[in-house]
């Protein structure tokens, strides 16, 4: 399924490439990878292919979840569309509370100590996913894990987790993907090792060289 999901994302252009010629994130770090997992929901077939993945994926390693959370704002519709599939209850997290009506930061019902697995589309340093557990276990809710649809595997991303004590698990990964994509030509084999030493450590640019 690692590849599958990988090769799926590869053809829509939902994953670009670029080893020699590097994106440049808002934090000015160079990245030979840009994702945008927007471009699966207008990808009908791609679309089938992952929410069928993560509902069977949460069905497997958390067959106790409750209700389904998206993180806002890339990972609400798969909430909702993994949610259908199985049948269960979804809502999403804000990045921070509203500033009129309620004021939710939650949206959707959410019972005390209900089981809670968190639904995000992409994963580089964890940063806003563990914002969403943070709120959620704030508002009483028992966060028992985190899927999403890509990870770029970041040594900074797996230490957050860890400390947030929260199983995590990927339909793929930053690893998979650059086996995939010199496989089928996207880029060379020798640039494999550029994407794993850019995963290992972004802010060094070395991998450039």
């Amino acid at each position: 399924m690692k590849k599958t999901v990988a090769g799926e994302l590869l053809k829509i252009e939902a994953v670009f490439l670029r080893p020699d010629e590097p994106f440049t994130w808002a934090s000015g770090i160079k990245s030979p990878i840009y994702c945008d997992n927007r471009l699966i929901l207008t990808a009908p077939k791609t679309r089938d292919i992952v929410e069928s993945a993560l509902a069977q994926k949460i069905k497997e390693e958390f067959p106790e979840a409750e209700v389904l959370m998206g993180t806002a704002t890339a990972g609400i519709a798969h909430a909702a569309l993994a949610a259908d599939i199985l049948d269960l209850p979804m809502g999403y997290v804000r990045g921070s509370a509203k500033d009129h009506g309620r004021g939710n930061q939650i949206e959707g019902r959410l019972e005390k100590d209900q089981k809670v697995v968190v639904v995000e589309d992409l994963i580089s340093t964890a940063g806003s996913v563990i914002d969403t557990i943070d709120a959620l276990r704030d508002a009483g809710a028992c966060v028992i894990g985190v899927i999403s649809i890509f990870t770029y595997g970041m040594k900074k991303s797996k230490e957050r987790l860890d400390a947030a004590k929260v199983k995590y698990t990927s339909l793929s990964d930053l690893d998979t993907l650059a086996e995939v994509a010199a496989e089928n030509g996207y880029i060379k084999e020798t640039d494999k090792e550029k994407l794993l030493r850019f995963r290992d450590d972004p802010s060094d640019e070395s991998w450039m060289k």
